[in-house]
């Protein structure tokens, strides 16, 4: 089979289409035959090797495509349906491998390029603002980069659960897209400031990715019982936090990784998101924006258009 192979930490020219053999499934695992496969900002620090622990040689957390073939202890998928699925590398090649459990059935409307973008945006969003801060009908959710991938489906998801949505974005047309998509409000981080903004009302939790400088105001933003919770930190890991602030509120801190979690705990995150949101996406109350997608061939251009940080959405591999 083609797959794109790390073949050195680096710039996205170190990504090079080698041929492979197809992997095989063991025991409890499926054989996904690809045909898209999203590309996402852990991709980008594993290929850097950034993100901590051996760089895999193919990336790519999360594909859609059809069953090859099915481990002998896995009854509920057969050969050639459609799914998606969270995986933990080899996305960016013609099959890949998925524990059977982090699977999920595509409605047959779905087409692969945006069901490809859902696995690793379902998965994070609920394990962190409804799992982890436990966000309530009727509070506020602050989502910084309210057009990523993972902004967008905070977003659809927080509107459909009864959640009111503020984001941050770099642009007008971006804040206009985001509200477009349910946020109720929107300031351009670059020509606004966002805490002055949202201090009127405060918010009960934010999403952020950057960390850094924007800690300290998020804290002043949070409301009493209020949560923050990182996944990530691209203004900088190291921060000060006024502890008063925290005492003083009673704020939750928390953050989390989701590819170094057991599979067992994919496994009922996957369960829970069949349970409970994916109803929505059956009905397409949430569903990927697509920003542009590439050939497995491209994939090096795909990953210089993620660093510029100017799409709107999922960018996308096609197979």
């Amino acid at each position: 089979m083609k797959a794109v192979v790390v073949t050195q930490a680096g710039n996205p020219d170190v990504l090079q289409v080698q041929d492979r053999p197809v992997p095989q499934p063991n025991e409890t695992q499926v054989l996904i035959k690809v045909e898209a496969a999203g590309i996402n900002r852990a991709d980008l620090m594993m290929r850097q090797g950034k993100y901590g622990g051996e760089t895999p040689p193919v990336l790519g957390l999360e594909v859609a495509g059809t069953i090859e073939s099915c481990g002998p202890t896995v009854k509920q998928w057969k050969k050639g349906q459609r799914v998606c699925a969270l995986i933990a590398n080899g996305g960016y090649a013609e099959y890949a491998l998925a524990d059977a459990r982090h699977c999920l059935p595509l409605p047959a409307d779905l087409p692969m390029t945006e069901a490809a973008g859902l696995p690793e945006t379902l998965f994070t969003v609920w394990s962190n603002v409804f799992q982890r801060t436990k966000i309530l009908p009727g509070e506020i959710l602050l989502v910084q980069g309210g057009t990523s991938g993972i902004g967008l489906t905070a977003i659809q998801m927080a509107k459909a659960f009864g959640v009111r949505v503020y984001a941050t974005a770099g642009t007008d047309e971006k804040c206009a897209f985001a509200c477009k998509w349910g946020a109720d409000r929107c300031a351009n981080y670059r020509t606004q400031d966002f805490e002055a903004e949202f201090s009127n009302t405060g918010v009960d939790v934010v999403l952020d990715y950057v960390g850094g400088n924007y800690t300290a105001k998020h804290l002043r933003l949070l409301r009493p019982e209020g949560r923050l919770c990182w996944l990530a930190g691209l203004d900088g890991v190291k921060t000060e936090i006024n502890i008063m602030d925290v005492m003083s509120k009673r704020l939750q801190l928390t953050g989390s990784m989701l590819s170094p979690r057991t599979a067992d705990f994919k496994a009922q995150l996957a369960a829970d998101i069949e349970a409970k949101v994916w109803p929505l996406v059956q009905q397409g109350k949430i569903r990927t924006e697509v920003y542009r997608t590439f050939p497995l061939a491209e994939a090096a251009e795909a990953h210089r258009l993620m660093e510029k940080g100017e799409h709107i959405g999922k960018i996308i591999l096609t197979v």
